[in-house]
């Protein structure tokens, strides 16, 4: 029955030629009338909604996999730009302080060219680790022929003084150091007096200068040369303070260095000056005989 039913009618190859020529037929007077164009616009219009939503999960899909991409390349070039942003910072750091360095040795040099002295140029390696001093270690010691005692400057003045020679590196205390003495005399009139380190601030206390003392703040302090270890005329320290209270003794007065005893890393070594001469003591002087006796 069910066999009967669904023989009815042509044959398949019959329907199928049927079909095949009506295609035919259509492309043909479409081709050359074009008589399903509005047909087929129709068609379009109607058409055209359901393709939208048919595409609105595939569009949806590849909208979320750009925004994903898209979000995942922004993370990844912002991250790229803030290292490059970093690393580039850092090498201009590099370069200014490269910069700064290279102006501080050019300047060092020329101090060079104007000290007599031998000397020799060191780097500051690091300091010490006692809060309560202020001394640094440098590179050179015995194999740069570095004596104890040497003064050590840079191009602005004064820095400190050779405490200890190593072998290849040497131990200089500061002269802003607790108690550490530069024998000094004032540009302006020539007083000659000794400075003094705080220890603990990049300041010199001028001690023992009475309240009568013609010195003023602003006053350019050098080195006096008496001790036979600074050369004389090296700027030193320049008078900030000077309290001349009556309740002390003596006044009170107050220095900033002149040089960058906490801000440069190149220094120079100068040989000591010729030692100071000592008195003879082997011949002592005759006395005249006292009144009354031969």
């Amino acid at each position: 029955m069910e066999h009967e039913l669904f023989s009815r009618g042509p044959s398949p190859a019959v329907r199928l030629t049927f079909f095949i020529l009506l295609s035919l037929l259509l492309l043909v007077s479409d081709a050359h009338y074009s008589y399903l164009k509005t047909l087929r616009a129709g068609i379009a219009t109607v058409i055209y909604p359901l393709q939208r939503i048919a595409m609105m999960p595939v569009e949806l899909l590849g909208a979320m996999g750009d925004y994903t991409r898209t979000q995942s390349s922004l993370v990844k070039d912002n991250a790229f730009l803030q290292r490059q942003n970093l690393e580039n910072r850092a090498a201009l750091l590099r370069y200014r302080a490269l910069q700064q360095e290279n102006d501080h040795m050019r300047q060092l040099f020329g101090a060079q060219a104007h000290v007599n002295a031998p000397s020799v140029m060191a780097e500051i390696l690091y300091d010490e680790r006692d809060p309560f001093s202020r001394k640094v270690v440098v590179d050179k010691g015995l194999q740069a022929h570095v004596i104890e005692g040497s003064a050590v400057i840079d191009n602005a003045g004064v820095i400190g003084q050779v405490l200890q020679v190593y072998p290849f590196s040497s131990e200089i205390s500061l002269i802003t150091d607790k108690d550490h003495p530069t024998p000094v005399q004032v540009l302006r009139n020539g007083l000659r007096a000794i400075v003094f380190g705080f220890g603990s601030s990049n300041l010199l206390d001028l001690k023992y200068m009475s309240l009568n003392t013609d010195i003023r703040p602003g006053d350019l302090l050098v080195t006096s040369g008496l001790d036979g270890t600074f050369p004389a005329g090296l700027p030193v320290a320049t008078v900030v303070t000077v309290d001349r209270n009556p309740v002390y003794a003596f006044s009170r007065i107050t220095c900033k260095p002149v040089a960058g005893v906490d801000r440069y890393r190149q220094v120079l070594i100068l040989a000591p000056e010729s030692p100071l001469p000592q008195p003879n003591l082997a011949t002592k002087p005759e006395l005249p005989p006292a009144k009354g006796k031969k």
